[in-house]
C-alpha cells in the first residue's frame, strides 16, 4: 500500500502535506484515536481520505448531511478514490452494500441515523474498516451550538471496535465543547489536536444595518465570485433576493418552504456556477462543500460566535481572498433575548445568554475583530490582524456614559413602556401632540439632551440593547436590563464606537492584485466548458489555484503538467490534453 506522501502526490497532486495535517494522519496511520480540530479550508477531509487510502479496508465516513456526502463522494471519485454515500435518498443501496461488503470501496459515507442502527452496526462486522471518521463532530456535544442527539448514539458503534482508529473533526469547537467531545467519543485526552482557528484569508467586517438593501447591494457589486447572504426568515430570503437580482447578478432563494425541487436546482445552480448570489436562511451552506465563495454576508445577527465563525467559514476554502460580513441592529439583540427566556429550556439559559453577551461584544468593539474571535476559542493573537474594518479603518470611540444614563432615565420616567423615537424626542425637549397629552413635558428628563448628545441617542440604545442594558419588548418599548444598574449607578462606563465614513472599494479581484491574465481566463474558460459536459462544478475539475498555476508555469507536456499543485494521477489522465491544448495555443 501507499505511503501517505505517496498518496498524497498521486491522487491529490501535492507534494506536501500542510498545517497539522501530517500530525492527524500520522496518529491515525499508528491506530489512534484522534480529535482534530482544523478550520474550514485547512483540508480536514485529506486526513481521513489518505488513511483510507493507506491502511488495510474502508474508511467509513459519518457526516450530517446528505448533500455535503454527495459532494465530498463527487470530488473523491474525480481524484479517483472509490466512494459511496449509503443515504435514503439513493436508489443504488444494494449495490453500495455489496462494494462495501466486497471490499471495493475505499470511503463509505453514512449519516449518524443510520450509523446507529443495529443492523448498520450488524454489516460492519462483516467488514475490515481502516478507519472511522465523525465529521461536524461538535453535534455531539450539548456544549456545542448544533447539538444532535443521535451523534450521542455513535459511542457504541466505535467502542465496538475499539481496535479501529477512530477520527473526529470540527472546526468549530470552544474549550467546553472540546472536552465534552473527547468524553462522549472515547478519545484520550493526549488524542486532541489542535491546528488553529485563524483564517487569514477571510476579511471580516461588522455594521449596524442602515438601509440593509443597499448595504447589501455595495458588497455584491464589489465582490467578485460566488457569495452567501444569510437571512433570518423565509419572506427576508426572498424579498433580498428579489432586490439583489435587480443588479443583474444571478440570484437565486433558498428556504425551507420553498419545494424541495425547488431547492435542489437552486442549490446545484449555486454549486456550479462562478458568480451566483444565494440568498438563504442558516439551513444552506453546510450541505455544500463548495471551495470558491468569495463572500458571505449575514442581514441579521447569528446564533452565536461558534455559528458565526462556521458560517462565515464558507467563504474562501480555497484560500483565496475572501469578505465575511456581519449587519446588525439593536432589534436582533431584543429577539434573541426574548427567545431565550421564553423558549430555551432554563437549564440552558446561562449558556444562551453568554454566547449572546460574546456576540454583543464582538459587535460594538473598536478592536480587531478577528482578534475577538480567536480569543474567544483560547487563542493569543496578536492585537490587529490587518484583514478587518477595525484593522483596516479604524473607528473612533466616544464616552457615551453621560447620555447613556439620560436614556435610561427617560426610559424608567416614562415608566419603561415606550421605544427609542419617544425617548428622544422626550430628552430633546419636542412637544409632541404625544408628549403632551401623557404629561411627559413636565418629566425632569424632558429636554436635557444637547444637540451633541441628541445624535447619538440611537446608536446608544443599540449599545445599551446589545449589552442588555436595555430590553424592546415585542412592541418596542424599553425597559431595564441587568446591565442598567451599574450604567446608572456610575461603576460602568459605556464606550461608543463611530464608524469611519464608508468609502466605495475596488471589486475584490482587483484588491487581490491578481493582474488580468488571458491564459488564466482561457483555462477557466475550458474548464466550465468540461464542467458543463461532465455535469459536475468547476471546482471538482481544478481550483482556480491549480489554474493559476499552471498559467504561470506553462507547462505543454503531460509529464510538466503532472508537477502542478493540484493534478493527481487521475485528473491528468482525464483532464491533461484539454488543459495542454490551451496551454499550447497561448505558448
Amino acid at each position: 500500500m501507499p505511503t501517505p506522501l505517496e498518496a498524497l502526490h498521486t491522487t491529490f497532486g501535492y507534494s506536501e502535506f500542510r498545517g497539522r495535517q501530517r500530525d492527524v494522519i500520522d496518529r491515525v496511520m499508528a491506530g489512534r484515536h484522534t480529535l482534530a480540530v482544523m478550520p474550514t479550508g485547512a483540508g480536514k477531509s485529506l486526513t481521513y481520505q489518505i488513511p483510507a487510502l493507506c491502511r488495510p479496508g474502508a474508511g467509513l465516513v459519518i457526516s450530517p448531511l446528505i448533500a455535503l456526502m454527495h459532494d465530498q463522494v463527487r470530488s473523491a471519485e474525480a481524484a479517483g478514490i472509490r466512494a459511496a454515500t449509503l443515504t435514503s435518498a439513493d436508489d443504488n443501496r444494494e449495490e453500495t452494500i455489496a462494494r462495501f461488503i466486497g471490499g471495493d470501496l475505499d470511503l463509505l459515507y453514512v449519516a449518524p441515523e443510520r450509523a446507529s442502527t443495529d443492523g448498520f452496526r450488524r454489516m460492519v462486522d462483516r467488514v475490515t474498516l481502516s478507519l472511522i471518521a465523525i465529521d461536524e463532530a461538535h453535534c455531539v456535544s450539548e456544549w456545542g451550538h448544533d447539538f444532535r442527539p443521535d451523534y450521542r448514539l455513535l459511542r457504541g458503534l466505535v467502542d465496538a471496535h475499539p481496535e479501529i482508529p477512530r477520527l473526529a473533526l470540527t472546526a468549530t469547537a470552544d474549550s467546553h465543547t472540546r472536552a465534552d467531545i473527547l468524553a462522549q467519543l472515547g478519545i484520550p485526552e493526549d488524542g486532541l489536536i489542535l491546528a488553529g482557528f485563524d483564517r487569514p484569508n477571510i476579511r471580516y467586517g461588522i455594521s449596524p444595518r442602515d438601509g440593509l438593501p443597499k448595504q447589501l447591494a455595495a458588497l455584491v457589486a464589489e465582490t467578485a465570485g460566488p457569495g452567501i447572504v444569510y437571512a433570518q426568515s423565509r419572506e427576508a430570503t426572498e424579498r433580498l433576493a428579489a432586490t439583489l437580482a435587480q443588479s443583474g447578478r444571478p440570484t437565486r432563494a433558498y428556504h425551507a418552504g420553498l419545494d424541495p425541487s425547488v431547492r435542489a436546482a437552486n442549490q446545484r445552480a449555486f454549486v456550479g456556477s462562478e458568480d451566483m448570489v444565494m440568498v438563504a436562511t442558516i439551513a444552506f451552506g453546510m450541505g455544500i462543500d463548495k471551495p470558491d465563495v468569495r463572500f458571505v454576508a449575514h442581514a441579521g445577527l447569528p446564533k452565536s460566535i461558534e455559528a458565526y465563525y462556521q458560517e462565515t467559514g464558507r467563504a474562501g476554502r480555497d484560500g483565496d481572498p475572501a469578505a465575511a460580513h456581519l449587519f446588525w441592529g439593536a432589534e436582533d439583540f431584543s429577539r434573541a433575548r426574548r427567545r431565550i427566556e421564553t423558549e430555551t429550556p432554563e437549564d440552558r439559559r446561562p449558556g444562551e445568554r453568554q454566547r449572546l453577551n460574546a456576540l454583543a461584544a464582538l459587535v460594538e468593539a473598536p478592536g480587531c475583530r478577528r482578534a475577538i474571535l480567536l480569543r474567544h476559542f483560547g487563542e493569543t493573537p496578536p492585537p490587529a490582524c490587518g484583514n478587518c474594518d477595525n484593522c483596516l479603518a479604524p473607528p473612533s470611540a466616544v464616552d457615551a456614559t453621560e447620555i447613556a444614563r439620560k436614556l435610561l432615565s427617560a426610559a424608567f420616567r416614562t415608566e419603561m413602556r415606550f421605544g427609542v423615537t419617544h425617548l428622544a424626542d422626550v430628552l430633546a425637549g419636542r412637544e409632541t401632540e404625544k408628549i403632551r397629552s401623557l404629561g411627559h413635558h413636565r418629566l425632569s428628563v424632558f429636554g436635557i439632551a444637547d444637540d451633541a448628545e441628541q445624535r447619538l441617542i440611537r446608536p446608544v440604545a443599540r449599545a445599551l440593547l446589545a449589552r442588555d442594558a436595555l430590553r424592546a419588548d415585542e412592541f418596542g418599548g424599553l425597559s431595564f436590563g441587568p446591565s442598567a444598574r451599574p450604567i446608572l449607578k456610575g461603576e460602568e462606563e459605556v464606550p461608543l464606537v463611530l464608524p469611519p465614513k464608508r468609502e466605495r472599494r475596488r471589486r475584490d479581484r482587483d484588491r487581490q492584485s491578481w493582474p488580468d491574465d488571458p491564459l488564466f481566463d482561457a483555462l477557466r474558460a475550458r474548464r466550465r466548458d468540461l464542467a458543463r459536459e461532465q455535469g459536475v462544478p468547476p471546482y471538482v475539475i481544478f481550483h482556480d489555484a491549480t489554474l493559476r498555476e499552471m498559467a504561470a508555469l506553462r507547462p505543454v507536456t503531460l509529464g510538466g503538467l503532472g508537477q502542478v499543485s493540484g493534478v493527481g494521477a487521475r485528473k491528468l489522465d482525464e483532464y491533461g490534453e484539454a488543459f495542454l491544448e490551451v496551454l499550447r495555443d497561448h505558448a
